[in-house]
Order: structure tokens, then C-alpha cells, then sequence
């Protein structure tokens, strides 16, 4: 028969306080301090319910609909945690403290930057901040662990300051340290953000960037509950021409657009910027098929840049240089245009930019050539350079575009340079523009466009038709607000 104790309480003898009792639903065990220990399988209140059941190897405390509570000031050990916190509501942090494991805080630096000093690691604590009213970009906040323990991984503090931030960290070990498992910002209530993938993903502050230097896919996974941040910034670059032969004309860059999410997203851009909504590129959720277009190849008769491709816009290939030997040609027309080639009596044409039109404009022109020298190819914002003559100095390149829009400056969509026979070959435009060639080909050839940037190649100086330039290859950016 199974051993059965039928009690409502249990109190000690001593000073009569509950070690068990059972008031309606509510089971408690033990008073402040105390433990509970008993060697029967059941112990059961008066009225059959369970106050503790064993079977087998488990032990149950209370019945279905029960409840289980520690009395005032009593304390649990080997239950474990969760993954949570207790929030401590009642005590919002203003000034520097020293955090407990198992609790939660929320910070309010609205009167100045503080410090939250993280207890001794044990593995398993667990720590979360928040900020309580939008203030760590005005006022930081700083986790300091304690003595030389790490924050994931590395040594030293970490600085929360985005407004609406919070942080959980859980202790892991000696070589991590706390490692932060949870990250959020509630800076608009009920807010949502884009999130996506593709290419290489880069993160500057609030934004991520996704760089393109090769044919791939832009997939928005969900879109922001916030329309306006579904309107993303962009860099679109074409691939530059390829260089003139023969006293050629420098190439023209590839054509260089660019959007910008204002006022949502404020970075640094070129003077070709189109904000929102002109040129803006709405997206959904969907896959956007990139398109990176190729530099122009070298030749007698060199070809044009190819189109790069993001949604509803696309950058145009940038001219090829001119020539006067073989096929006889102008400078071609493109994103930026070619520079003309060094006829010995004249010169050959040169080829116009930000063709077809767009606006803002996507390149400049290239330069006509001289007697025996190319002219310069056009840059993004700059025409392609004179040539000198008979005989002199081929035409610089055009200056590409510079922006922000990776977090740093960089310049895209120089112009290349022209080559001259007898005299100083012109010089590639910043943002990728190759340099020209001089004669002997064999040590003064024309430099290639450098890759991603769409840099117009350069024209060749002497008779050989195989070292003139090849166009560099274009480039698609992507920048969007994700937190």
C-alpha cells in the first residue's frame, strides 16, 4: 500500500511557524530561510489534493491548477534561469551601479553618460540593459567588465549609442567573457525594419550595405513598417570603354548614377545625387536581379563599356577611345564619352557622355585628339582633357564622382587617359581613369581601368594595336536603414 500523511499545515513546534501550507489553491513551503525535507512518496492536504507526489525518479509539487510561491524572503537554488531577467522597474538607473545577475535595468542617461559595472563573471549570469527613454545617442552608456574579463571576446568597455538600445549578455567563459545574445532598438514604437541579402554586406551606424562586384541577386526578405524606409540609397557604375590604339583616345568612364534615401539617410554623396523621391528606388519584397557590366576590351577596334543594372536603374557602358589606325574611328558615345584619336593630320572625333540623357547626368564627354596624340576620355563630373600637339602630350581623363556611400569616400567613374606618340602620355581621372601610353609599347604601354570602379582604359601612343587599355568593371551599391 502506498504511504499516505493527509494534513492541511504543518508548523514547527518551536515558535509554530508554516513549514507547509495550503490556503485555497495556493501551496507554500517553508518560511524564510527554512527547507523542507520528507521521506514519504506523497504528502497530501487534508482534502486528498497534492502537496508533493513522487513517481519513480519525479517529484511534483502541487496539483494542476496550483500554485507554487517561496514565502517572503525565502530564496531557489538549482532551478536555473531561463534566458530572462527580473526587470527592475521600481529602481530606473541614473547614475553609475555595479549589475546582479538574473536582473534587467533600465538606464536613463538623460542627465548624463554613466557606467554599468558587470559583476565577476560565473558562467551562466546573465545581464540586460535597456534604454529607458531615448537618450544613449545624446548620453552613452557604458558595460565595463570586472578587472581584465572580457566582452565578447575582446578586452576593454562597450559603448551602447543608438537611442532606444538595449543589450542582454549572458557569461559564457574565460575566452569570450559575456557574449551579447540579444540586440535591439526601439527607437519608433512598433516599428520594423528591411532586412535582405546579397553581396557583401557591410554595416556604417544605423545602415547595412550590400557592394556588388559581380552579378547577383538583391533579395528583401521583409520590408520596414516605416515606408519611407523602404526607399534605399544606391551607386551604380557601369564598366569603363576600352582605350583607343595607335595614338588612341583614352576610353570614357562608365556612366555613374546615384540615389540618396533622404531624409531618411543623409550620407555623404556625390554633386550627381538624386534624393527621394527623383530616381528613388522603392523596394518590396523580392529578389532584384544586379547586373555588373564588364570593361571594354582593347582592340583595333576597342568596344564600349557594358550596362550595369539595379531595379529600374541602369548606368550605361562607357565609350571606347578613338583610333586612326585600321578602322578608323571617333571616340564612342556612352555613359561618359571617348576620347578622339591622334590622326598625323588632325584627329579623330570624340564621343559624347550621359548618353542616353539622364538626370542627373551619368558622365561627361571625352576630348577630340591632336596630331599623333588622344584626347582624354570623360570622367563622371568631368570632361576628358585636351590633347596637345603635333606630337605632344595626350589629354588627362575626366575626374570621377566621389561618395560616401560605403561609409568612406571613394571615387568612382574616372576617365582614361590619351596616348601620345612622340610626347607625355595623359593621365587616368580620379576614380579609376587609366593611365595612357607612350611609345615603345614595350615599356610605356596604356594602363588598364581598375576593377569595380568603371575607370575608362587608356589609349595607346605607339603603332601597336595590342596595349592599349581595357575598361574596368562596375560596381552596384545598396545602402538602407536595418535598425
Amino acid at each position: 500500500m502506498t504511504s499516505k500523511i493527509k494534513v492541511d499545515n504543518i508548523n514547527k513546534v518551536s515558535d509554530d511557524s508554516n513549514i507547509i501550507k495550503k490556503c485555497g489553491t495556493t501551496v507554500t513551503v517553508g518560511a524564510a530561510s527554512d527547507g523542507v525535507r520528507t521521506g514519504a512518496d506523497n504528502l497530501q492536504a487534508a482534502d486528498g489534493g497534492n502537496l508533493i507526489s513522487q513517481s519513480g525518479t519525479t517529484i511534483t509539487l502541487g496539483a494542476s491548477g496550483d500554485t507554487i510561491a517561496l514565502a517572503s524572503g525565502a530564496s531557489q537554488t538549482g532551478f536555473g534561469r531561463t534566458g530572462t531577467v527580473d526587470w527592475q522597474t521600481s529602481s530606473i538607473k541614473t547614475a553609475t551601479f555595479t549589475a546582479a545577475n538574473g536582473e534587467g535595468y533600465f538606464c536613463n542617461t538623460g542627465g548624463g553618460a554613466f557606467t554599468v559595472n558587470l559583476p565577476a563573471g560565473v558562467a551562466g549570469y546573465i545581464v540586460s540593459v535597456q534604454d529607458y527613454n531615448n537618450t544613449f545617442d545624446t548620453h552613452s552608456l557604458t558595460l565595463a567588465p570586472n578587472g581584465t574579463e572580457k566582452i565578447n571576446g575582446g578586452e576593454g568597455t562597450l559603448i551602447l549609442g543608438q537611442e532606444g538600445q538595449g543589450l542582454t549578455l549572458v557569461y559564457i567563459d574565460g575566452t569570450v567573457g559575456w557574449r551579447s545574445v540579444q540586440e535591439n532598438e526601439f527607437e519608433t514604437p512598433g516599428s520594423s525594419f528591411m532586412v535582405a541579402t546579397g553581396g557583401n554586406i557591410t554595416t556604417c551606424g544605423n545602415f547595412k550595405i550590400h557592394t556588388f562586384t559581380g552579378p547577383g541577386t538583391f533579395t528583401v526578405c521583409a520590408v520596414s513598417g516605416t515606408a519611407a524606409e523602404n526607399t534605399v540609397g544606391y551607386v551604380v557604375v557601369a564598366g569603363g570603354g576600352g582605350g583607343g590604339a595607335v595614338r588612341g583616345g583614352g576610353a570614357g568612364a562608365g556612366g555613374f548614377r546615384e540615389g540618396r534615401n533622404a531624409p531618411v539617410d543623409n550620407f555623404t554623396a556625390s554633386p550627381l545625387v538624386a534624393c527621394a523621391p527623383t530616381n528613388a528606388v522603392t523596394v518590396t519584397a523580392q529578389g532584384y536581379p544586379i547586373t555588373i557590366g564588364a570593361g571594354g576590351a582593347l582592340s583595333v577596334s576597342p568596344t564600349d563599356g557594358a550596362n550595369s543594372v539595379f531595379s529600374t536603374i541602369t548606368a550605361t557602358g562607357g565609350g571606347n577611345g578613338g583610333t586612326q589606325e585600321g578602322t578608323k574611328h571617333a571616340g564612342g558615345d556612352g555613359g561618359s564619352g571617348g576620347g578622339g584619336g591622334g590622326d598625323p593630320s588632325g584627329s579623330t572625333g570624340a564621343g559624347s557622355g550621359n548618353t542616353p540623357s539622364v538626370s542627373p547626368a551619368q558622365g561627361s564627354n571625352g576630348t577630340v585628339g591632336n596630331v599623333r596624340t588622344g584626347g582624354g576620355g570623360g570622367g563622371a563630373t568631368q570632361t576628358g582633357g585636351s590633347a596637345s600637339g603635333p606630337g605632344g602630350n595626350g589629354g588627362n581623363g575626366g575626374d570621377g564622382a566621389t561618395t560616401s556611400i560605403t561609409g568612406s569616400p571613394v571615387a568612382y567613374g574616372g576617365g582614361g587617359g590619351g596616348g601620345s606618340q612622340a610626347g607625355t602620355k595623359g593621365a587616368g581621372g580620379a576614380g579609376g581613369g587609366a593611365d595612357g601610353g607612350q611609345s615603345p609599347c614595350s615599356s610605356q604601354a596604356a594602363q588598364n581601368g581598375t576593377a569595380n570602379t568603371g575607370g575608362g582604359g587608356g589609349g595607346q601612343g605607339d603603332y601597336s594595336v595590342s596595349c592599349s587599355g581595357n575598361g574596368g568593371s562596375g560596381v552596384v551599391i545598396i545602402r538602407y536603414k536595418y535598425q
